[in-house]
């Protein structure tokens, strides 16, 4: 079973869960040499002792409300999981009730339902003693109310800073009783080594500060939640109620904040993550400063650079996030950057793929001139850019095809790659609702068993250059791909452009 909020279900994988209530067990440390190391290091107890005042849980209550009438009639409500009254709900409506279709002994009165009070248990931790406290966004998300509980049992209403979706986290302030507060401090989770011991505190399943200790399973995990995912996977042992609460290093620094689990049985297997500290110190700062996030905005579009492009581009190995578009009023424009162009360092870090991109530019501070070194026709050059500000309504995304209908009459074509080609008429154009601004040969038809549809070319994308030289009518392309045969070319790169305008490299092969 999956244990997820229905409503912050992670689509794309399902075995996902948002750990905003559950319970630990404890994981057995590797065994090792001596009875000492087997319990692992004599540490632990210190940093728990030294910390644990810190962490609090996140009480939250939402009103539900259930629907009358014949749609609506004996609706459960949806509770988070494990809700103290999650038993209660499905005792009272499943089998009191006669089941999802509300019949009771008394007939049915699944129409005079009233909206309820659910409540929810997280986990989150103190930054300052001036009152300020961390979770998840998940923790909170729709609360009506937000209460933070002490690890004495102290109870004080909390309001929100504010949240950033894109990490799941979010920034609490509440007013400090008399008994001075501790405070626990960020480490740099830069440093975390694979096989260090990490120490999880929170509130799994309602059962307050719990203590559990494991090793960093792996770094920089992608897990497709978000935009900018670099999560630590740890098997210190995180349930649902762990959510938005610490994961400590031996020095009892916070080098992140647990998240997410895989967990096929509700439970935990082992396999956690949590937002590294780096990336939850600079959001915490901005929530604090702005009571929202101020992202760093290149303003270009990127894809991957596979094997193939990068034998076009002539780069060895294949490495960097390719340049597929570029905006007109971004900062990324006036400095010189094309498409085409491959980023390889940004601001002195390395870019590997786009996603190192994305979340480097995020984390640059708005207004900051950076370098930017790119390669072009094989060469690396470097671009100064002055970042701009990342919009809530602008998205760092990839660049995507964009599939467009079969045209009823296929014009006069050349065929070249498994493409029919023709020049960009005016009724093609028309045809193909094609902005004026885009310049090219129309791919009229698409060989389904070529390598441009496992590529996912479709008639009505435009062809704007052919290994980075433009080209304006089919003869053109032709002409080019034939001499890129001829040069012992393997693959051959093409600049496409779907109605909009939006830009993409699609290498093809000539075999």
């Amino acid at each position: 079973m999956i244990s997820a909020i229905p409503a912050l279900s992670h689509r794309r994988r399902p075995w996902l869960a948002a750990i905003c209530l559950g319970a630990a067990t404890v994981v057995s440390a590797p065994a090792l040499s001596g009875p000492a190391l087997a319990r692992g290091p004599d540490g632990i107890a210190d940093v728990a002792e030294k910390v644990i005042d810190a962490v609090v849980n996140i009480s939250t209550s939402q009103t539900v409300e259930a629907k009358g009438g014949a749609e609506g009639r004996g609706a459960i409500p949806q509770l988070p999981p494990g809700s103290p009254f999650e038993e209660f709900f499905d005792d009272f409506f499943k089998n009191r009730r006669g089941g999802p279709g509300g019949n009771s002994k008394g007939g049915d009165r699944g129409g005079d339902l009233q909206p309820r009070k659910t409540n929810s248990l997280g986990s989150g931790f103190i930054v300052d003693t001036a009152g300020i406290a961390v979770t998840n966004n998940h923790v909170i998300a729709d609360a009506d109310e937000i209460n933070i509980i002490m690890n004495d049992g102290t109870k004080i209403k909390a309001e929100l800073v504010g949240v950033d979706k894109k990490t799941d986290l979010a920034v609490l302030k509440f007013k400090p009783p008399a008994k001075p507060l501790v405070a626990v401090k960020f480490g740099d989770s830069d440093k975390l080594r694979l096989g260090e011991w990490v120490i999880a505190i929170g509130n799994p399943f309602s059962l307050g500060g719990t203590v559990t200790a494991g090793i960093v399973s792996a770094r920089n995990r992608d897990i497709s939640s978000g935009p900018y995912d670099n999560y630590i996977q740890t098997d210190a042992a995180i349930n649902r109620g762990n959510s938005g609460g610490p994961l400590f290093n031996l020095d009892g620094e916070v080098i992140g904040v647990n998240t997410l689990i895989i967990s096929p049985s509700g439970g935990s297997i082992g396999i956690g993550f949590a937002v590294p500290s780096k990336t939850v110190a600079g959001v915490v700062d901005s929530l604090r400063q702005f009571g929202e996030l101020r992202r760093g905005w290149l303003g270009v579009r990127i894809q991957q650079v596979t094997d193939e492009i990068a034998e076009s581009l002539n780069i060895k190995p294949a490495r960097g996030a390719l340049i597929a578009g570029v905006e007109d009023k971004g900062p990324a424009k006036p400095a010189g950057i094309e498409p085409g162009d491959v980023v390889v360092k940004f601001d002195g870090k390395d870019i590997k793929e786009p996603k190192d991109l994305s979340r480097v530019v995020a984390d640059t501070a708005v207004g900051k001139e950076v370098d930017v070194i790119i390669i072009r026709k094989g060469a690396e050059e470097t671009k100064k850019v002055t970042l701009g500000r990342l919009e809530d309504g602008e998205k760092a995304v990839q660049a995507a095809a964009k599939t467009q209908a079969e045209p009823v009459e296929k014009p006069v074509t050349q065929k070249a790659l498994g493409l029919d080609l023709a020049s960009l008429s005016k009724d093609l154009r028309t045809r193909y609702k094609i902005k004026d601004s885009v310049k090219g040969v129309i791919i009229t038809s698409v060989d389904g068993t070529s390598d441009a549809a496992e590529k996912r070319l479709s008639a009505g994308e435009v062809i704007v250059e052919v290994a980075q030289e433009a080209v304006s009518n089919a003869a053109d392309v032709k002409k080019r791909v034939d001499q890129l045969k001829k040069d012992g070319k393997k693959s051959i790169l093409l600049l496409v452009s779907n109605a909009d305008g939006e830009l993409r490299f699609v290498a093809l092969s000539v075999q």
